[in-house]
């Protein structure tokens, strides 16, 4: 069975969207369609307060490391992204890298960030079998 290295890009204030998601690939992992390893960054556990003199550039180069070993980076495309500039950045990190991006639009939202759909390889639904099969696709 595969096993996919993914990176989760998700606004901390949207902490529910990010463990929907998680849930949907451990789910989809204990049905057998693949393994997966979880690289993001979530709330409870942060790489580098980025509120300190020297965060900034720490929580980047972590971020970085972070990024780099994924093989799939999802963003979940909520208007916030379009104002996040750590968004931002692994939008670009993952881009330069040249990693597999899966961006998943919230259940209801008709838009989304320019920034998002410019850069994903494919958009999904917000449900578990679109961001499922996405992965498994890859």
């Amino acid at each position: 069975m595969k096993t996919y290295n993914i990176f989760i890009s998700h606004a901390w204030k949207y902490t529910e969207h990010y463990n929907k998601v998680v849930q949907w690939l451990n789910e989809a992992q204990s049905e057998g369609k693949f393994n997966w390893k979880n690289y993001s960054v979530p709330e409870h556990d942060p790489l580098i307060d980025p509120n300190t003199s020297s965060g900034k550039t720490k929580l980047k180069n972590a971020l970085e490391a972070q990024i780099k070993p994924a093989s799939i980076v999802i963003i979940l495309a909520g208007m916030y992204a379009a104002h996040s500039d750590w968004i931002d950045f692994e939008i670009d990190t993952a881009v330069s890298y040249e990693k597999y991006i899966i961006g998943v639009k919230p259940w209801g939202q008709e838009r989304i960030p320019t920034k998002v759909s410019n850069n994903a390889d494919i958009m999904v639904g917000w449900n578990k079998s679109s961001v499922v099969d996405a992965v498994a696709a890859r």
